[in-house]
């Protein structure tokens, strides 16, 4: 499997995120444009850590879908399997930020054509010629989606994959919380790490105790890698009985936090990549979780994610800046 075409592909959404930035002389609101969707922030960042990537989806044969190719494209990822659909229109999101940096989203995806992607889409030479398949659950909120997310975690599974999953949960895109409840169960069954948020865990298992919601997920689920971010808390890691925590860095610069979970799910990644699955450390761990909670906060003082993920230097100084090196 080393010697793999790709690194990493991922499945799901593809959007643009429409961001404030600031108002106009009449005092309304100005948002802009920005690339974005959960997997593919995961795959720019891996692409500045120098990995090779793919991705799988489908955008609006429109001017958004066209904008969006073209970021992903200058990012490096492959597009080969990028649908572009001439019926249905690029899912747009408008994202309002709060005063410490925190989002709420508003999707205008009713349909959006990132849920129109079919089994029949699929190019599976890209999963069968990849070392990690990557996936959340926005590409499983509708049957067609569904559908196709399963056929291809499926020829990930069969192909000797690794699957990185993160459930990404955003309320607002499900009929019922049951069905989502589901839906991050079923990946969770399946994958070989699971990056999950401080709240993805409260809406499990209704806890705040996150080492309880780690043991839950760990006994019924067995996942050789549980990461769980915490925002201003910083991160906790479980494996094989060890669990290693970072703290955050957090700084003032802060403008929003849109990418930040991507951003460290992508170190995360990447850093499997490069040491494997086998054998790791507390300290590894504890590596692996500073690096990811450093480029997650770097993200957070930029706006939008896809076009403006850091380097490995520049996670590596502001780390040794932070004294953390």
């Amino acid at each position: 499997m080393e010697n793999r075409l790709y690194d990493v592909t991922a499945l799901g959404e593809l959007l643009i995120d429409f961001t404030e930035n600031g108002s106009s002389p009449q005092g309304n609101p100005l948002f802009e444009a920005n690339p974005g969707g959960a997997p593919c922030n995961v795959l720019a960042m891996l692409n500045r850590l120098g990995k090779k990537t793919a991705f799988i989806g489908k955008v609006g044969k429109d001017a958004f879908g066209a904008q969006l190719k073209t970021a992903v494209e200058e990012c490096g990822i492959d597009t080969r399997n990028l649908v572009m659909d001439e019926r249905v229109h690029t899912t747009l999101a408008f994202v309002h930020t709060y005063p410490d940096g925190d989002r709420d989203f508003s999707f205008y995806r009713n349909p959006g054509a990132d849920m129109m992607l079919t089994k029949e889409d699929i190019q599976t030479d890209l999963i069968e010629n990849s070392r990690i398949f990557h996936f959340g659950t926005l590409s499983s909120t509708h049957e067609g989606v569904r559908q196709a997310t399963r056929f291809a975690l499926d020829t990930a599974k069969a192909a000797g994959c690794m699957i990185t999953f993160d459930p990404n949960l955003r309320p607002p895109l499900w009929d019922t919380l049951e069905n989502a409840r589901a839906e991050i169960e079923y990946g969770m069954a399946r994958c070989d790490m699971l990056k999950i948020s401080d709240n993805e865990v409260e809406f499990l298992y209704n806890t705040t105790d996150y080492d309880r919601g780690a043991a839950l997920i760990e006994e019924k689920y067995h996942i050789p890698l549980v990461l769980i971010t915490m925002g201003k808390d910083g991160s906790r890691a479980y494996y094989k009985g060890i669990r290693a925590q970072a703290a955050p860095f957090l700084q003032s610069g802060t403008i929003e936090t849109t990418g930040a979970g991507d951003t460290f799910c992508a170190s995360a990644i990447n850093y499997i990549l490069e040491h494997g699955l086998e054998n790791l450390t507390k300290d590894n761990l504890s590596e692996l979780l500073a690096f990811a909670n450093a480029a997650a906060s770097l993200i957070t003082t930029r706006r939008g994610a896809l076009r403006v993920m850091p380097s490995r230097p520049q996670v590596l100084e502001f780390m040794k800046s932070a004294g953390r090196d």
